[in-house]
């Protein structure tokens, strides 16, 4: 597979996970078909639009590949008859939120790598990417986005994954090797974050002191 078609099928991947997770903040929010629909397109395009706007890449990708609306309105479809059988539609969420997130990384480094752009722009079409799809999906469904939780690391396990990317490329290493390490770092602290709670140190208000 070439470096262009790994990307193309990260895309597609991502986008399918990350429209399952708009669909199921659907279904906590009680809404019609419509209402699962706009959901799961919103949430799998949402960070590859970003990314593509910023870099001026057009047409965006799903112009270009309109077929992930439709994949998006079916997998929609497929949870708004489905959503009722699942244990916990919350846990459910982050998991697959997760793995969304590990594959939406390295799609948009390696979009950023394909259009040349340098690597703190790769680095941050990366965290574009894997995090401004579920930000929106949690804004718009009034859910407290993922990325704001206290402690977790999400934003940080994205740059992580991307910068070892970028770190690989520089010294030589195949780009879709790369690519796929980046994804498995993204994973395993975003999976530590939840299991094991690796968290980044909380800014604590201190009392001022007393002037002597």
């Amino acid at each position: 597979m070439t470096v262009a078609g790994l990307v193309l099928a990260l895309d597609y991947a991502s986008a399918l996970i990350f429209a399952l997770t708009g669909a199921l903040v659907a279904s906590r929010k009680q809404l019609d078909l419509t209402g699962f629909v706009f959901m799961a397109a919103l949430t799998a395009v949402g960070g590859g639009t970003l990314r593509d706007l910023m870099l001026d890449r057009a047409p965006l990708v799903w112009v270009a590949q309109p077929s992930l609306i439709v994949m998006a309105a079916v997998a929609a479809a497929i949870v708004f008859w489905t959503a009722h059988l699942l244990e916990s539609r919350a846990k459910t969420l982050l998991w697959l939120d997760a793995f969304a997130l590990a594959i939406a990384v390295p799609a948009g480094v390696g979009v950023a790598m394909a259009v040349g752009a340098p690597p703190v722009i790769v680095v941050l079409m990366g965290i574009a990417t894997g995090t401004f799809g579920g930000l929106m999906r949690d804004v718009v469904g009034n859910e407290v986005p993922v990325i704001f939780r206290q402690g977790e690391l999400y934003i940080t396990a994205a740059f992580g994954g991307a910068a070892m990317a970028v770190l690989m490329v520089r010294l030589g290493v195949p780009q879709p090797v790369a690519l796929l390490t980046c994804g498995a770092v993204v994973l395993a602290l975003r999976i530590g974050s939840m299991l094991r709670g690796w968290a980044l140190p909380l800014y604590k208000p201190r009392p001022p002191q007393e002037k002597r």
